[in-house]
């Protein structure tokens, strides 16, 4: 099961394909843009937990969705028109990066998602309460490591693609004087 430590990475490997090397954002905000869309849908888990007390209660419901991630992205992209400070952002790299933590849950685990709610609803079932969701994301973001390191590869290999160079290029210039 994908932890936010790997939706994360999934997110920024779409971001470095997307955006191409450049992010109007800066370092930091893209960072935390990232972590927040990437993890959106897991809003649920919170929801159940202040509600019900148990996070599984709501989750892989209505947030884990294809009409969840359009939404959500048209919001957001569309949020700079209600505060000036928040930054103007591509509806199509939003809906990504909350799509890919979807896409990762179905694709990853076999408890299935409500991919085309309202037409189906899949819930979690069991328990989880606070202990157990802190336990999880805190101690449990090993499970992620295949996760971590394919999205890195994705990124090295799309920045050695996109510079089209090999690093050495420049000491073999050197060497020739």
């Amino acid at each position: 099961m994908p932890l936010p430590l790997g939706h994360t990475a999934a997110g920024l490997a779409i971001h470095d394909v997307y955006a191409k090397g450049r992010s109007p954002l800066g370092l930091w905000k893209t960072l935390a843009f990232v972590i927040v869309l990437t993890n959106l849908p897991d809003i649920d888990v919170l929801v159940g937990l202040i509600v019900h007390g148990n996070g599984n209660f709501f989750h892989r419901g209505p947030t884990h969705s294809l009409l969840f991630a359009l939404i959500m992205a048209f919001l957001i992209s569309n949020s700079w028109r209600c505060w000036s400070r928040i930054p103007k952002v591509n509806f199509l790299f939003c809906f990504l990066l909350i799509l890919s933590h979807v896409v990762a849950d179905a694709v990853l685990t076999a408890a299935p998602v409500s991919f085309w709610w309202p037409l189906e609803l899949n819930l979690s079932t069991g328990y989880s309460g606070w202990r157990e969701v802190i336990q999880s994301v805190l101690f449990g973001a090993f499970r992620d490591l295949g996760i971590i390191v394919v999205s890195g590869m994705i990124i090295l290999i799309n920045r050695l693609v996109r510079h089209k160079t090999i690093p050495l290029t420049r000491t073999r210039l050197v060497k020739n004087r």
